[in-house]
């Protein structure tokens, strides 16, 4: 499969984008969130849960036909426990609110630590993230960019499987902040 290497940084907050495609360097760029989506194969969508359908709102149907990616979990405000949940997950209700896309869920139990380690490998093991979704070719996408980037790919079945993942995010969070592990742990699937 053959990805165009551009990553392009969109926020509502123009130097947030700014500063995370000039962190990035190489092959990245900022741009406002209309151009972003417009120009981009996949998009991944990295908020809180609250902003989602104001956001999906403002996109309507440029996301259409794109891969979408949720890397969000739907938390109570103290982080403390899950807003969804057993009969249907953030992913399943952001393939909702845009129905013509490919919704993948991935990335949300990785900690941003671990991805600006830009080797997501801890104690020898490659860190895994879990990925669901019901469209074949965009979980292909999906998988290969997540190998791209370093970590091992895990499929976990169809995106009904996000309301396994966000429970695992809500884990992950309670071990990194609440019993104090920090930010630089991850999951690992070992086969």
């Amino acid at each position: 499969m053959l990805f165009r290497s551009e990553v392009i940084y969109t926020s509502r907050d123009k130097q947030h984008a700014q500063e995370a495609a000039k962190i990035t360097g190489k092959n990245s760029r900022a741009a406002g969130i209309r151009d972003a989506v417009e120009a981009a194969e996949m998009v991944l969508i990295a908020v809180p849960y609250g902003a989602v359908k104001g956001i999906l709102s403002d996109l309507g149907s440029l996301l259409n036909g794109k891969v979408v990616i949720d890397a969000t979990n739907a938390l109570s405000p103290d982080y403390s426990s899950l807003a969804l949940g057993f009969s249907t997950s953030a992913a399943e209700e952001m393939q909702k609110l845009v129905p013509k896309a490919k919704v993948v869920k991935a990335f949300n139990t990785v900690f941003a630590a671990v991805f600006a380690s830009q080797n997501p490998v801890i104690s020898g093991k490659k860190v895994s993230v879990f990925f669901a979704g019901d469209d074949k070719d965009a979980k292909d996408k999906v998988a290969d960019l997540i190998l791209k980037m370093g970590f091992d790919a895990v499929d976990a079945g169809p995106l009904k499987a996000a309301r396994n993942l966000e429970p695992l995010a809500l884990l992950n969070i309670n071990l990194g902040y609440g019993l104090g592990h920090g930010t630089s742990i991850g999951f690992s699937l070992l086969r």
